[in-house]
């Protein structure tokens, strides 16, 4: 069994569509950080995303764990030209809707659509299972990064899959058995 403490980077602050954009993240909660530090295996491998929010965050958290290399497999949805804009500035508002409502095919332009992003994320996992078989792995990265996993691990939807909230510094553990994944929780804080 392969079992995968997904924990999202601290928050940007960004009012925009964050996506590819390097932002910094707010690492100053302290008390959910140490939540984390406590919750989170201390024999587990530590990679993260190699967007600086990610990276600072698995910083963070990491401790005596052994980090792995920052996985660009597991960097956050890439916007395109909606890159950094809030969601009434875009022009294309068909379309941005249909992204949201009927996650798959549609992207941004310059983009990438829901489905591209999830083979991407199962990528990066299956990459990392194989890798490190039977390891405890926890992954910093970003919110549509966690749903396309909880979205496997559920065999939902990926417009359900977007009605899960996933906070910063939250934790979702999620388990790769032979029976297939199991969503242990989701969105887990202190």
């Amino acid at each position: 069994m392969s079992r995968f403490f997904w924990v999202r980077h601290g928050p940007t602050h960004a009012k925009g569509m964050v996506g590819w954009t390097d932002l910094p993240a707010d690492l100053s909660d302290h008390a959910q950080i140490a939540w984390l530090d406590r919750e989170l295996p201390r024999e587990a491998l530590v990679v993260s995303s190699d967007l600086v929010r990610a990276s600072a965050t698995a910083d963070a958290i990491q401790s005596e764990r052994r980090r792995l290399a920052h996985d660009k497999g597991l960097r956050e949805i890439h916007f395109g030209d909606w890159e950094m804009k809030h969601w009434k500035e875009i022009e294309d508002q068909e379309r941005l809707q249909a992204y949201w409502d009927h996650p798959g095919e549609v992207s941004p332009l310059n983009g990438e659509s829901w489905n591209a992003v999830s083979a991407r994320v199962s990528a990066a996992v299956d990459g990392l299972i194989a890798a490190h078989p039977g390891s405890d792995i926890v992954a910093v990265a970003h919110f549509g990064v966690i749903l396309t996993q909880v979205q496997r691990a559920l065999g939902i939807t990926g417009y359900e899959a977007f009605s899960h909230k996933i906070d910063n510094l939250s934790l979702t553990e999620l388990h790769k058995t032979s029976a297939g994944w199991q969503a242990v929780r989701i969105n887990a804080r202190g």
